[in-house]
């Protein structure tokens, strides 16, 4: 499947060290999904793809996914979120249009392969399930049930969805789970507790972006999650895992928690960077330790700017 995409070589699998960005071109709102053979597949908003055997080294894939029509004309995929369910590929994405509240919606594609999609259709309108924008889909599984978190600014929402993760299974029971400070959100299990991550602040705005990657956590997926001192998330309260300096402008919108052969995590977002004039939301690495009340810790609080060990995976 992925013969020819990229020349692999040993010096490659044997990378001490990298430097953000990993990626340094237009990577928005990615999500990174490990396929059976082993290799990263990270998938960016407008159906960008790219595939990695290290999370350092990517090459661009093309063709991977056709923006749907359900909406009409002028609406993109945003913030897709790629799982592996039930022996497929299964891609929720939100078909937007900025500034359009009503009419964007979460959709849901599958494929064989994670660099095919074949689109199944529309799951639900903002304005059908009642939640204002609704966009950045997040799958996640407890037991044997499946679910979908999503929500942008106007409420974090989660709700169960059908055995075979195509449908929410009953409109009229979402939870809130969230605040409208919140979006691109991202839940992980660890040990007893669900870690909420999401991004506060503006995207999109170059070297004045505020965006940030922040935190809270629950012992039950459907809340309350509450930051270091207590506060609810509901209430708009959170705890900082990232945020922009002097170099880097915007860092958000988190993937999925990597884990590497070394058992250490890595969290991939998107960032600014001062050094090629803000241009582009560029795709960082970076590694992810916990501190002693479990909670995430990301460097001094800042992405990685000089050269830091690289994640391990060993070739086989």
């Amino acid at each position: 499947m992925l013969a020819g995409l990229w020349a692999w070589s040993a010096a490659d699998a044997q990378t001490a060290t990298y430097t953000n960005p990993v990626f340094g071109y237009d990577s928005p709102d990615p999500t990174v999904q490990r396929d059976r053979e082993g290799n990263f597949w990270c998938y960016a908003t407008n159906c960008q793809t790219r595939v990695s055997k290290d999370l350092v080294h990517w090459t661009d894939v093309k063709d991977v996914f056709t923006t749907p029509t359900w909406n009409g004309n002028g609406f993109n995929v945003w913030a897709a979120d790629v799982n592996y369910i039930d022996g497929r590929y299964v891609m929720y994405y939100a078909l937007a249009q900025w500034d359009n509240l009503t009419e964007t919606g979460i959709g849901v594609a599958v494929g064989d392969t994670p660099d095919k999609f074949t689109d199944v259709g529309r799951m639900f309108r903002s304005k059908e399930i009642g939640v204002t924008n609704s966009i950045d889909a997040c799958y996640v599984e407890e037991g044997e049930k499946k679910y979908l978190v999503w929500g942008s600014f106007h409420g974090i929402y989660l709700a169960e969805l059908t055995k075979d993760g195509m449908a929410v299974k009953d409109y009229s029971r979402k939870t809130r789970i969230a605040g409208n400070a919140f979006e691109g959100s991202m839940v992980h299990k660890r040990g007893d507790y669900y870690y909420l991550f999401a991004s506060v602040g503006t995207c999109c705005e170059g070297g004045k972006s505020t965006y940030r990657t922040v935190v809270g956590r629950s012992r039950q997926l459907a809340g309350p999650y509450t930051d270091r001192r207590g506060g609810r998330m509901l209430d708009n309260h959170y705890t900082t895992v990232i945020k922009g300096n002097s170099r880097w402008a915007g860092p958000g919108h988190n993937s999925e928690i990597i884990t590497d052969d070394n058992g250490d995590d890595w969290i991939m977002y998107h960032c600014y960077d001062a050094k090629n004039n803000f241009h582009g939301r560029l795709l960082m690495l970076d590694k992810v330790t916990w501190d002693e009340a479990g909670w995430p810790v990301v460097n001094d609080g800042f992405p990685s700017e000089e050269p830091v060990p690289a994640p391990v995976f060993r070739q086989e």
